[in-house]
């Protein structure tokens, strides 16, 4: 696997196109081999799913640019029924009570145990992407994001 600091760097120069390009093929082709990798299909995707709600709002803050591009994850992980404004509160209540977000690392860990290092890869990839649409991508959002790699 490529350096952390590389992967970041590469972020940063990417072209809108680019971006979405690259998130939504990495996106897919990570979210189905979780589901194939975990026992129910789901305990993988929605793992991944909390780590990426955790990496964005890891620096304390969500912009609306990434409130917007995670909102279909929100509504995935919170249920179909809850609607924009409900999902806004429930993140900014994740963002007070980072608690159990945070104790996702372990299982985040668990299952990148389980991926190839491209897969892994992507994974830091996706987090980093989805922090970025914001224009950068925080201290503490690379903080946590690394977490996946530490040994």
């Amino acid at each position: 696997m490529r350096e952390f600091d590389k992967i970041c760097k590469e972020i940063d120069n990417l072209s809108v196109a680019e971006y979405s390009t690259i998130l939504a093929a990495k996106s897919m082709k990570l979210l189905t081999e979780l589901k194939l990798l975990t026992a129910d299909g789901i305990e993988g995707d929605m793992a991944f799913i909390t780590f990426i709600i955790g990496s964005v709002v890891a620096d304390g803050k969500l912009s609306e640019e990434e409130y917007l591009l995670i909102y279909p994850l929100l509504r995935e992980y919170f249920g179909e029924e809850v609607d924009y404004d409900e999902c806004k509160k429930l993140v900014r209540k994740s963002i007070s009570d980072n608690k159990d977000i945070k104790n996702l690392v372990n299982t985040m860990t668990d299952i990148f145990g389980l991926l190839s290092d491209e897969l892994k890869e992507d994974a830091i990839t996706v987090c980093l992407l989805i922090c970025s649409v914001d224009g950068k991508i925080s201290i503490k959002e690379k903080m946590w994001v690394k977490q996946l790699i530490k040994e």
